[in-house]
């Protein structure tokens, strides 16, 4: 039997109005520390935004979700935060903050593969969401 390995994620969430505490799933980053696993992955639904918060700049959250990917995968040009290890850029990604991209609550779990269960939790929780 193929050794399970501990997971945390979380749901990354467009928050276009903080005072009302309405959101939008719209991505997943998820940390798996047996297998030097760190990676965001996020969609903008430009129709379903508009819809929900018509004056947002969809080109300014794409850049923004984007800064958590190149945060996640430690790439140079993200910044300070980028060149932290990876529990403590997860940590950093997924604290809370009340800006208009939010993270939820950091959940567990157990894995076989981490990069499969990041791609099943990102169609659960935000392409069907």
């Amino acid at each position: 039997m193929q050794e399970k390995y501990l997971f945390e994620y979380a749901v990354i969430r467009l928050v276009p109005r903080v005072e009302r505490e309405e959101f939008l799933n719209v991505g997943i980053i998820l940390y798996c520390s047996a297998q030097k696993f760190l990676q965001a992955k996020f969609m903008l639904d430009g129709e379903r935004m508009k819809a929900f918060s018509p004056g947002i700049d969809l080109s300014e959250m794409e850049d923004n979700l984007d800064a958590f990917c190149q945060i996640s995968m430690g790439k140079k040009e993200a910044g300070p935060i980028a060149k932290l290890d990876q529990a403590s850029r997860f940590r950093w990604l997924t604290a809370t903050r009340s800006t208009v991209l939010q993270t939820s609550k950091v959940h567990p779990g157990f894995c076989d593969d981490a990069a499969e269960t990041l791609e099943r939790l990102f169609k659960e929780m935000v392409l069907t969401s």
